[in-house]
């Protein structure tokens, strides 16, 4: 099951309290205090490993409590730090406050991680307040208290590609294709109910990502359908290609809807390199695909990708274009 979103509560340890004593050795004429400062509280940490690909884990296990620190001993002896307790989470998952819903941290890169909560400090004994006019302190320092937080863990699939289209526009299949990936393929709406992740393999030794996005519907940024869920993921992408069925009596009008709710879900998504294909070529009559392709969509500046999984016609070319626009986003 493909998880994206959890919500958890994390304590890190209290810090150990300071001791109070004394030395009581014999052939010591002088005692003195000798209390030992507490330990620290165990820190939560959260860390990225590219081996997870869900937060499945975080809808069974929802709190997490590192250990506290020791108490302070005699002789000076320093209670233990409290052992720190380590989160995995997928590569790309984004961190929020649970209250205002900000970014505290984005653990985009392997192995990548972050002190949630930092435990709690631990307490001085009382050999560390002995002056020349306190010689004998009788009180130490209580340890700290850990740190709590509620957290929203929200994953966002990290892609080179992200298809978007309708539903039944063929983003399955064209990924089942393409790639080793085989998402559930049918022919009725929402067949894909998460986000499916590709490797494809390009020429000699190259490869590049492509994410198939659950079917988008008008008003899917207002939680319409299954595509609100899904539309974090699309914000990782380097290059947008949009599927529209080469068939719809409306291809223009089928662009701009999907164009809008991109937009209307975050502006910033229409600021990436968008392109747009024509799917299932192998519907119409082979003298109409030239035709096709001088189809004009707002602000995209290429021709239209025409293209059939079912044929295989316009794949190659496809991937040619992908590939060499993805060269030029690293420039």
């Amino acid at each position: 099951m493909f998880v994206d979103y959890s919500l958890i509560e994390v304590n890190s340890g209290k810090g150990g309290d300071g001791a109070v004593t004394f030395r009581r050795e014999k052939y010591v004429p002088k005692g003195g205090p000798s209390g030992g400062d507490g330990g620290n509280g165990g820190n939560v940490i959260i860390k990225a490993n590219s081996n997870l690909h869900t937060l499945l884990d975080f809808r069974y296990k929802k709190k997490y409590q590192a250990s506290n620190g020791d108490k302070g001993g005699n002789s000076r002896k320093d209670g233990k730090t409290g052992i720190d307790i380590i989160i995995g989470v997928p590569v790309g998952t984004v961190i929020k406050d649970a209250k205002t819903e900000k970014i505290i941290f984005d653990l985009d890169e392997n192995a990548k991680e972050v002190i949630l909560a930092k435990g709690g400090k631990g307490g001085k004994g009382n050999s560390k307040f002995a002056t020349s006019t306190n010689q004998t302190p009788r009180f130490a320092e209580e340890g700290k208290p850990g740190e709590y937080k509620k957290v929203i863990l929200e994953l966002k699939l990290i892609a080179d590609v992200g298809l978007v289209g309708f539903p039944n526009s063929g983003k399955s299949t064209l990924i089942s294709k393409i790639s080793a990936a085989k998402p559930k393929i049918a022919d009725y709406p929402f067949t894909t109910l998460e986000p499916n992740l590709g490797i494809v393999k390009y020429k000699d030794f190259q490869s590049f990502t492509v994410a198939d996005i659950p079917g988008i519907i008008e008003g899917a940024s207002q939680g319409k359908g299954l595509g609100h869920q899904f539309l974090r993921h699309i914000e990782r992408t380097r290059i947008i290609l949009f599927l529209i069925e080469i068939t719809s009596e409306n291809m223009k009008n089928d662009f701009e809807v999907l164009l809008n709710e991109l937009k209307s879900y975050s502006p910033k998504l229409v600021q990436k390199k968008m392109l747009v294909s024509l799917s299932k070529a192998d519907l119409i009559d082979p003298q109409k695909v030239n035709e096709a392709t001088r189809n004009k969509f707002k602000g995209i500046k290429d021709k239209p990708i025409i293209f059939s999984s079912i044929t295989g016609f316009g794949l190659d070319e496809m991937l040619d274009i992908l590939w060499e626009n993805l060269q030029k986003e690293k420039l």
